[in-house]
């Protein structure tokens, strides 16, 4: 799962608004903002953003951008409680993300060091893969010499079910060809489903 700190943490607040799809609720900045401009210029927003998830989710979802001074921007209001984002510039690989009102529930919580939701079992896309520097510990931010980058190919994550997680491996350098135990024996494990990409 690949959640880059600041990222993450500015994702997981505007999805808590977002994710009831009340467009009231949604603050969208018409003017984007240089940093937002700077971390989308090279590709379009809602292009990546679309590409985290299967269409029939992807499409109707709410997309936001968030710049490198960790200003937001609504690219688009969503209508089906899932949140959309594009890829991370700053990353070592693709990591554009969906998630649903749950996964985003989960989020907060991990964000803010608090018990995870119980009985909320959400779901996040990455159909593009990504980039993680720890598969054991929910807050690191870059990789030591026991853990080097995880890169996964497209996948998603079930999160909010310790069930779930029955039988699974997991461990600090996984085999990423099968669904393994993110963040194993912390509040935050979750488990990485690797899948194929959905014909376009």
């Amino acid at each position: 799962m690949t959640f880059s700190s600041v990222r993450v943490l500015l994702l997981a607040g505007t999805l808590l608004s977002v994710g009831a799809c009340n467009k009231a609720e949604v603050a969208t900045n018409n003017a984007e903002s240089p940093a937002a401009q700077t971390q989308t210029s090279s590709s379009d927003p809602v292009a990546s953003a679309e590409s985290a998830a299967p269409s029939s989710i992807a499409h109707d979802a709410a997309i936001i951008t968030v710049g490198a001074d960790g200003k937001m921007t609504t690219v688009r209001e969503g209508k089906n409680g899932w949140t959309c984002m594009p890829d991370a510039p700053d990353t070592p690989g693709p990591d554009p993300m969906c998630m649903d009102a749950n996964a985003a529930k989960w989020a907060q919580a991990w964000i803010a060091h608090k018990p995870p939701p119980g009985g909320a079992v959400g779901v996040m896309y990455m159909l593009e893969g990504g980039t993680d520097a720890s598969n054991t510990d929910p807050y690191a931010k870059q990789p030591t010499a026991e853990n080097s980058w995880i890169e996964t190919g497209p996948h998603l994550m079930i999160v909010g079910s310790k069930e779930v997680l029955a039988g699974h491996p997991s461990g600090a350098k996984p085999d990423t060809s099968v669904p393994y135990v993110m963040w194993g024996g912390t509040p935050y494990a979750h488990l990485m489903v690797p899948v194929g990409k959905p014909a376009s």
